[in-house]
């Protein structure tokens, strides 16, 4: 048995390793709790489910990009270049998790099929960051967003090539980042008051 303190936290850490290596189809709880040195009634103490499992390991993924995010979105700064970098940032981290991990990232694709809600929470977490971008340059004047919040899901929804997973196969195209420079400068031209 394990001599360490099972944590949620260590349990999701070791279900990603269990997932990269067997894939979301063959992954079972026992092989988290085999690799964890548990047994699998441990892990169910932490996560009454598989299902809760997986979703606590989508979660944690999507979590990591909120953050980088929300550090952005807190920044002071012009909300120009802010919105343009924290498009930027999400663009980078997508294309990061899709080539140098790609068993990982296509198990993630699963996942995020199979956790409806929990992605949800992730678009609803996004959008609510750019729309308090929009709010920060209405209130200084550099755009001009009637509604911030729909201004904030036509962002989101016009970049999505940018960030979507069915889009990871055209990331690394010759002509992606010249293609994001185009759209995101349209973008804020049309923000402009």
């Amino acid at each position: 048995m394990a001599t360490e303190t099972l944590t949620a936290e260590r349990i999701l850490e070791v279900t990603e390793e269990v997932l990269r290596r067997y894939g979301p189809a063959k992954a079972t709880v026992v092989d988290v709790a085999r690799a964890l040195g548990v047994s699998h009634g441990s892990v169910y103490r932490h996560f009454r489910t598989k299902a809760a499992l997986r979703e606590a390991v989508t979660h944690r993924w999507l979590g990591r990009t909120e953050q980088a995010l929300e550090e952005l979105t807190a920044a002071p700064g012009p909300a120009p270049g802010k919105l343009h970098d924290w498009l930027a940032t999400l663009f980078e981290a997508k294309r990061h998790k899709a080539g140098d991990d790609p068993e990982l990232f296509a198990t993630y694709n699963v996942l995020i099929d199979e956790s409806s809600d929990v992605v949800d929470q992730h678009l609803t977490v996004l959008e609510d960051q750019v729309r308090r971008i929009l709010e920060e340059g209405v209130s200084t004047g550099e755009f001009a967003a009637p509604d911030p919040a729909a201004s904030a899901r036509a962002v989101f929804t016009a970049t999505a090539r940018f960030h979507d997973p069915s889009y990871a196969p055209t990331w690394e195209s010759e002509t992606a980042e010249e293609e994001f420079e185009q759209v995101v400068g349209l973008l804020l031209r049309g923000l402009r008051p």
